[in-house]
């Protein structure tokens, strides 16, 4: 059921984006009079899964869904129709058209998938506000679980001051701004330290076992006892681990620091089980084990009940939305070009972490959600537009390469040229494809 949920949120999302995407660069191809043979969700490779001509246009759904299509008439596309463009150009062909009406239709489909993006984000602000943990909140500091995180620098119980300069307000914006950051300030024993991760920090995280950066310090919660545990019949789910061996413990990453001092031995323990203090023993295993999962993370309501941490909640209307909307959709076009340019910067080793459809299927929550299904759809709008935007033949940037070069020059580029570019572009898209699916096969056999 689980697979079933995720699977329903990527195929919608992805429906979404391609319709609307394809629909940017029909409706300018259609005002300016140009002819549209062919509109696909999916790919139609030798057969169509549903299809209808209405007017000049087949309207369909293909059964490969790897994306969307439009096919214009006259123009050097991944169809590459020699035999249609050997014949004499057409008025209501697309190479009859001025360079200015090819670039629009060209630069519809990624206009849209900005404006999407920002929309989403607007209506997000507006329909469920904005939920946090001020930076102020977090008296005790974070928990550095991440052991190439710890190696960097950082240490559990440093306080966040700021990350490359920005003064960091909300806790949720520490991990994607120390994700690609070049400076931590921090607040460790009453002194400011500056922490600088090395040009390679991406590549070790790739290589480890942990992902997250920043984490907050939480309480040691049993999610779950194993069925071989050793104290299955002491620990029950959602016991909270208040004392070890005498000594008082508030937090998981003290918990798991004392277990090393412990393997092998049984403590006295303490357990907070429905508001109620319970004294017991522990056994603590040759390799520093209880035989339990603790809960990693913990919801928003939770944190406040257990009175941990204050929530703070910001509610806009709806004009105080639009400009909230605005700035996150800009935030997050500056982060994903960030992430661009680290992967496309070998020394980083950023170019390992890249995902195919597997990946990105593994971002939708098991459960249903809308709020996390918009937002993420408004972050794959985001990566799609910019995506499309590469100077690479075969993806709109490419097209808008050469359409930017005739504008400027006056000549138009020959459709031989245009054919062999095509077909570069096809084959570096393919490979670029192969790359990051291959990359998701590769942690899957792996488990990285």
């Amino acid at each position: 059921m689980e697979i079933a949920i995720k699977l329903s949120q990527f195929l919608l999302s992805l429906s979404i984006l391609i319709i609307l995407h394809e629909l940017g660069h029909f409706i300018p191809a259609k005002l300016f009079k140009t002819r549209v043979e062919k509109f696909y969700l999916f790919f139609d490779i030798k057969y169509s899964l549903l299809k209808k001509k209405i007017g000049e246009t087949e309207y369909g759904i293909g059964w490969l869904p790897l994306g969307g299509y439009v096919k214009i008439s006259g123009m050097i596309d991944e169809s590459m129709d020699k035999e249609q463009m050997a014949l004499p150009p057409q008025p209501w062909e697309f190479r009859s058209k001025p360079a200015w009406q090819r670039l629009i239709i060209m630069l519809g489909g990624v206009t849209v998938n900005f404006i999407l993006a920002f929309i989403i984000y607007i209506g997000m602000s507006f329909f469920y506000g904005e939920q946090y943990i001020a930076n102020s909140e977090v008296k005790d500091g974070i928990w550095i679980a991440n052991p190439v995180v710890e190696k960097a620098g950082l240490k559990t119980g440093d306080k966040l001051v700021s990350i490359d300069g920005e003064k960091i307000e909300r806790f949720y914006e520490a991990n994607e701004k120390a994700f690609l950051s070049k400076e931590i300030i921090v607040l460790r024993d009453g002194q400011e330290v500056k922490v600088h991760f090395p040009g390679n920090f991406i590549d070790q995280l790739m290589q480890g076992k942990r992902a997250s950066l920043l984490e907050l310090r939480l309480p040691f919660i049993v999610r779950e006892v194993q069925d071989d545990s050793q104290n299955k019949a002491v620990l029950q789910p959602k016991d909270i681990i208040t004392s070890l061996n005498g000594k008082p413990v508030k937090f998981a990453d003290e918990v798991l620091a004392s277990l090393d001092t412990l393997k092998g031995k049984t403590v006295p323990v303490g357990i907070k089980r429905d508001g109620k203090e319970i004294a017991a023993n522990i056994k603590v295993s040759d390799s520093a084990k209880l035989g339990v999962a603790y809960a990693a993370k913990i919801p928003y309501d939770d944190l406040e009940k257990l009175g941990l941490y204050k929530v703070s909640k910001e509610e806009y209307g709806f004009f105080e939305s639009i400009p909230v909307g605005i700035n996150k959709g800009f935030d997050q076009l500056s982060s994903y070009g960030k992430q661009l340019k680290a992967i496309f910067t070998p020394s980083t080793g950023a170019y390992k972490g890249v995902g195919g459809f597997a990946a990105i299927f593994n971002i939708f929550p098991q459960t249903w959600s809308w709020e996390a299904f918009w937002n993420i759809t408004a972050l794959l709008s985001i990566m799609l537009g910019v995506m499309n935007l590469l100077p690479i033949p075969a993806l709109d940037g490419g097209h808008v390469m050469f359409l930017l070069y005739e504008l400027i020059s006056g000549r138009k580029p020959s459709d031989k040229f245009l054919e062999n570019a095509q077909m570069v572009g096809f084959v570096l898209l393919i490979s670029l494809l192969l790359f990051a699916n291959g990359n998701d096969i590769y942690k899957a056999i792996f488990n990285k």
